[in-house]
This record gives C-alpha cells, structure tokens and sequence, in this order.
C-alpha cells in the first residue's frame, strides 16, 4: 500500500462525503489526511510496520491514525466503501475537472444520470450540459477539453510516485540468490518527470525463481504474460511492470537499450552500422562474434563515445558533445548546501521554524531560507507585512540558538495579476531573498500571464521565480506564458528560475532547465516544503536539473553563503 494509494482513498472519500454535502470539517480532515500522506517523503506502509504511532505526525490525530493503519493492514476504508455503495461508481472522477465542483458534480447526476466521464463526454458531444441551470456552450466546451487531458494524464505516473513503487519490488527481488544485478530502467531511469510504465532489468542465470517471485508480488493485480525472458504484470495502482532477464554477458547492452530514449538508441545503432558492427539488447557484435556488451560502457566505447549518463540520453546534442570531449559533470545531490524554499506552521506549513531549520541541519545544508507564503493567500494564513517582521524577528533568535547552518529570511510573495508584489518594496527590502510565484489568474491569456511576470520582474527585490509554469502534474495543466521571454528577462535583469522538487510540480522539468542553463541564468533546486520530510524531495529537483544539463555552477544554492548572498544583489 503506496502512499500514492492510501492518499487516493482518502481523496476519494473526501470527494464523496463533499457530494453528500456532509460536515465540511469532516472532509477537509479527510482531505488533509490525503495530502499529508501523498507529500511525505517517507512510506506510511513501512512506519504502521514498525509499530510508529501515525497519530504524532502534525495534522494526523487518533481518529486518522487509526484509518490509515486499517487501510495499510487490511486494504480496506469500511468508511469508504459504505459510500461507494451509496454512490454512482466513478462519480467522484467528474471532481478531477476544474469545471466541476461537488455541487456541479451533484447537479449533472440529479438533472443527467451522469455517473462517469464516458457519460459526461457524450452529453457535452449532445450538447445537453448547456441546458443544465448554470451551464452554458462556453462551459461545455471547456469541460470536453479537461475531458480529453484528464484521460491523457492518467496513462502517465509521477516520477515520485513510481520510486515508491520500484523501489520495494527491486528490494523484494533482490532477495533471490539467483538475481546478480537489477536496475529499473526506461524513462525512469532517465529521470523524466512522469513514467508510462516500468522497466526492470535483471542478470540471472536461472529465470525461473525470478520470473514466479516477480509474478507472486501481493501487489500484481494481473498477470498479462510469463515467459523465460520476459513478464509484464499491472499492479494494483494500475502501473504496468516488465521484467526482463538477461545473462550478465549482455546485462550492459540490455541495460543501454532499454533505458533508451528511441532516438538515442536509434543515433547510437546508425554510428555502429558505420563501423560494420550490430548494436542491439544482447550486446555489439562484428559479424556473429559478440565483442561486447557487459557494461554499458563497453557499448559506448565501441562507437568511440565516454558513457553518457542516462538523463541526458534523449539524441538532444549529447552524443556530439560526448564526441568532442564536452559532456557537462552533471550537478549531484551532494553538491547542494541548502534549501532556498519552504514553509512553516506561521503559514501553510506542518512544522515549526525551529523544527524545519534543524531537518535541514541534519541533512548537512549549510543555510535554509524559510519562505512562507505572503498576506493573499488567506486561505494559507499568508503573512501580512506585521507578521513577517515578526519571523524575521524569529529567525534573528534562532540564528543565536542554532550552530552549525544558517536561517536565511525570506518570502514566497504572490505575483498578483496587474505585476506588483503582494507585499511593499520596504519590507521586502529587509529580507535575504524572495521566492516569487503566481498563485491566482492562471487562465490569463500567454501575452497577459507573460506581461505579468515580466513586470514583476521588474522589481529590485525580485530574486527567484517560484514554480514557473504553475503546473501540478496529472492535475493541472502549465498555464500560458512564454518562458523563454522570461529566461531572456531574468538573464538581463539577475533574477534566478525555480526547478521546484516536490513530487507533484517538478517545474520546471528538465526540458526547459536546459533553456536557463544556455541563457546564463541560475537555476535554483528547492524543495517548496510543507512539512521537514519534504526536504527529502530535493533530489528529484536535482535529477531535473540534470536532464537539463546543469553543472554545479549552474545552481544557485550549490555556493557557500557568502558567493550566494552576492548572486543575489541586484
């Protein structure tokens, strides 16, 4: 039972009950339980093993406590089922878009029969939903988009989702003697930020016991196919697995093709047709003589290339640079010496500032900066200029108390819709840094959003765009703007761009952290903390980093103190 999962029950549950129209306390306590459990950076499942009381994690009382370990123990949610049975399968589903509330949601059931997506599609295609009482064509038509990129978002997995998921089963196969080495390979072992499926690589000499261990996992939903070679099953989360078994003679090779991407493959077998050798996933072979494979990098050697490390494998320049000797040395999560964004329990936060600054200590950093969010966000209890100066005051004392790291003072200010800051130039001014990010307007026109943030920008005591496109991957969609004006802008005006790590945003994602890097502009990796495990999530801000190509220098907050201070100043 993946955190992903358990988090899925509960909005579930949350979804339903605010159907009903039940106590609103009841579902935001449900709804909250969810998120908690999807943001940790930790597994539930393993802390209810180990006998942890779930009822001491901030937001998590007894009543909760108790559903979650029900949950992991006997998979069931009585609570929940009770409602599906009361409730339409699948009613909740219409919740996913953004045109539909629980009271829309109800409306279209009582005035439509509708009970899923197919059914909601075919009455937006027969243009019933615009005869529904606060409906209208606009809205209709908008509801068959959201349709159309919800059934997209579901075929792909968050990247930090997967790890929770390969993680355990490459621990549970690798308790087999038979098994000599195992890798997940694909998309996920490039690092992307969702994944279609998994790919697990094993060199064994006896498939057997691996092929019925891997088909017997407690988590196979179905088993598709069970070979000598090859096994695909779908977990019950609905992520399809393959498991391929090679000799270790070839486990390079295999490891180098499946990993991918197609068109590295494909640039990299052309490049071995020019040296009359066959590259495939058993190995390089001249003629019928196989002349290497073991290691991936017996592949690469014999197309004249150094290894090229697996985010970069996308047929993107890499294998040009890789053959003048220009391959970058990728940042490394060891390179990073402190978190330039998070929140604390004066805001949005689960934990102290005491107790943020203290995980971060434990995690080596050298400096953290807290940045809760400014006055607009009210429903976040977003600071007003009174109660920053308050934590600055806050963060003046901790820094007295605390050796060994340093609390920076800092902001995650809303960028409101006409481009000014959500709190004045003279508070501003007093702090290290500010993380600035748009929080509202998000259906703005691309010239209007990207204005927007230009003019932001434009400010002296704008530091670092937080979450650049806005996404929340699976859930919403990047909103309009033009990033590379504002690259060329925050290369001109010294203004630094987010790589954000947690789970569900990744923003920016490697593709366009490569755009700030060749602009000259630093990146910076911040977790956007709610809680202290959420600090765990810098390394999947990291391996975007990587995808784009970013070397230590690329990063901000790889400087010491003093060299980030002076990248700050504007």
């Amino acid at each position: 039972m993946h955190n992903a999962e358990i988090a899925r029950r509960f909005h579930e549950l949350a979804d339903l009950l605010e159907i009903q129209n039940a106590n609103e306390f009841r579902v935001r306590a449900y709804r909250n339980a969810a998120n908690i459990v999807e943001g940790s950076s930790r597994r539930v499942e393993d802390m209810v093993r180990k006998g942890e009381d779930l009822s001491l994690i901030k937001g998590i009382g007894d009543d909760l406590a108790g559903k979650i370990e029900e949950l992991v123990k006997t998979g069931s949610l009585p609570q929940l089922e009770e409602l599906q049975q009361e409730l339409p399968e699948g009613l909740h589903q219409l919740m996913r878009l953004g045109q539909l509330g629980p009271k829309r949601t109800k409306l279209l059931h009582d005035e439509l029969k509708i009970t899923s997506l197919e059914e909601l599609r075919s009455a937006a295609e027969k243009g019933k939903i615009r005869e529904v009482r606060g409906f209208g064509k606009k809205t209709e038509q908008k509801i068959l988009d959201e349709i159309d990129k919800v059934s997209d978002r579901e075929r792909r997995t968050r990247l930090g989702e997967a790890e929770q998921v390969a993680g355990p089963l490459v621990d549970y196969l690798r308790e087999l003697d038979e098994v000599k080495k195992i890798t997940v390979a694909g998309s996920f072992r490039r690092r992307k930020d969702t994944v279609g499926d998994l790919d697990i690589l094993v060199a064994c000499k006896d498939s057997k016991p691996v092929m019925k261990r891997f088909t017997s996992h407690p988590e196979v939903a179905e088993v598709v196919s069970r070979g000598s070679t090859r096994s695909t099953v779908y977990l019950k989360s609905g992520l399809q697995v393959d498991l391929r078994v090679v000799k270790e003679e070839s486990y390079g090779a295999a490891l180098h093709y499946f990993t991918g991407s197609k068109d590295h493959n494909v640039a990299i077998r052309r490049m071995g047709v020019e040296r009359k050798l066959k590259i495939n996933e058993y190995g390089v072979f001249r003629g019928r003589k196989r002349i290497a494979g073991k290691t991936e990098e017996e592949v690469f050697e014999q197309v004249g290339l150094p290894w090229i490390p697996p985010e970069l494998r996308e047929n993107r320049g890499e294998i040009e640079a890789a053959e003048k000797g220009r391959l970058p040395t990728l940042v490394e999560l060891d390179d990073i010496r402190g978190d330039l964004h998070m929140h604390t329990e004066a805001t949005d936060g689960r934990h102290s500032l005491e107790e943020m600054a203290r995980e971060a200590k434990r995690l080596g950093y050298d400096y953290v900066a807290i940045t809760d969010h400014s006055k607009r966000l009210t429903m976040a209890k977003g600071l007003d200029a009174r109660r920053l100066r308050k934590q600055m005051e806050e963060i003046d004392r901790l820094n007295d108390s605390l050796s060994g790291i340093r609390v920076l003072k800092g902001i995650e200010v809303d960028i409101l819709e006409d481009g000014t800051l959500d709190l004045p130039d003279e508070v501003l001014k007093e702090l290290d840094l500010t993380v600035c990010s748009v929080h509202s307007k998000f259906d703005l026109s691309k010239k209007k959003q990207t204005e927007r943030v230009l003019r932001a920008m434009d400010n002296r005591y704008f530091n670092i765009l937080g979450h650049p496109t806005g996404r929340l991957i699976n859930d919403r969609d990047p909103f309009a703007i033009d990033l590379e004006a504002i690259v060329e802008a925050a290369a001109d005006k010294g203004c630094c761009l987010e790589l954000n790590s947690q789970p569900s945003r990744l923003d920016l994602a490697g593709r366009y952290a490569r755009m700030v890097k060749e602009a000259g502009v630093l990146g910076v990796t911040s977790t956007d903390a709610h809680a202290a495990d959420h600090l765990g999530f810098m390394h999947l801000g990291v391996a975007q980093a990587r995808r784009g190509w970013m070397e230590k220098a690329d990063l901000l907050n790889t400087r010491p103190l003093d060299e980030l201070k002076k990248a700050l100043k504007r």
